[in-house]
């Protein structure tokens, strides 16, 4: 077991399973000789080759085209974007094939691929560099969508998206690829994925939230305890399919519902999971549900970042708020 931070676990997930699955090929925008942008690829090409880690001229929407090909013919291609703000250009590949493959050939043929990208702000880059775009997947059927929150989900949750049948869209928050540490022992067993993780329990609130909000929201939730309010912090993880059995538990335990995400507010993943908590758990709220988000603007640039990223003080008074409810 080592200590190592979240894009290390990705790398080291991804050696895994190479070495396990010899029809695992990764690709992408300097992957191999220089090992990702984020150095997530770096030192596969050593141990690989160039015929199972290939560098890709810079044309995403080529990159997913071959990764279907790849895919049907029975690889599991992972293909890496470089930011989620470049993944556009290969949309059509991703929702008018990857996505429909198996119901096109009607289960004659799969589409097992990952497509990996890091997202969301916190990085001081420019734009295009900063999106966090995952209700555009989310919304489209035949996709699986996932997002880590620390080293060992990112490990296991990636091993498992490798393994699934179907394609995956892996989104890999960048500025926790840093952040810290945690021992993650290089074993090969996979997380559930479409699975909901509780990272903290609790009795006053529910707060719901993935990918790099989860480190604002424990430190909400740590303050929160301070002043005498228990909140369970649930972790989903797996965006697409939505874990709703694992929310609706835990609201009907508590009758208060915050929803965190960085994305903008509008039509985001969070007003999926507050309509179907109003539908199916009206009776067991104590407050209307509320969401804590990202605006309805582009990512701004780096002096203003900190201004748009969802903050521990806005998270706070959210939850205030829904306990001002009796």
């Amino acid at each position: 077991m080592a200590e190592i931070t979240l894009v290390e676990a990705i790398n080291q997930a991804l050696a895994y399973e190479m070495r396990a699955n010899p029809k695992v090929i990764v690709l992408g925008e300097d992957v191999a000789k220089n090992g990702g942008v984020f150095r997530a690829t770096v030192g596969l090409l050593d141990e690989f080759g160039p015929e199972r880690v290939l560098d890709t001229p810079l044309a995403e929407s080529m990159i997913a085209g071959i990764s279907v090909g790849m895919a049907a013919r029975g690889l599991i291609p992972v293909a890496e974007f470089q930011f989620m703000g470049f993944i556009y250009p290969a949309l059509d590949e991703i929702i008018n094939h990857v996505s429909r493959l198996r119901n096109r050939t009607r289960g004659r043929l799969s589409c097992p691929l990952v497509f990996r990208t890091p997202c969301g702000a916190g990085i001081h880059a420019p734009e295009h560099h900063s999106e966090s775009t995952e209700a555009y997947f989310a919304h489209t059927p035949g996709l699986r969508v996932v997002v880590p929150s620390s080293p060992s989900r990112a490990y296991g949750l990636l091993l498992a998206s490798i393994r699934d049948k179907d394609p995956v869209i892996f989104l890999e928050p960048s500025r926790l690829y840093r952040y810290a540490k945690q021992d993650v022992k290089n074993d090969g067993k996979a997380l559930p994925l479409d699975k909901c993780f509780i990272l903290r329990s609790g009795d006053d609130v529910t707060l719901v939230t993935w990918g790099a909000m989860v480190k604002e929201t424990l430190g909400a939730a740590e303050k929160l305890k301070e002043a005498g309010v228990q909140v369970e912090v649930i972790d989903v993880a797996t965006i697409k399919p939505l874990d709703m059995e694992t929310i609706l538990a835990s609201v009907e335990k508590t009758g208060r519902l915050l929803v965190v995400h960085e994305a903008p507010l509008t039509s985001g993943v969070g007003a999926e999971i507050v309509a179907q908590v109003v539908e199916k758990a009206l009776f067991s709220l104590k407050a209307p549900p509320e969401r804590v988000t990202g605006f309805d603007t582009i990512v701004p640039y780096a002096k203003m970042e900190k201004y748009y990223i969802p903050s521990e003080e806005r998270i706070i008074n959210a939850v205030d708020r829904l306990m001002e409810y009796t």
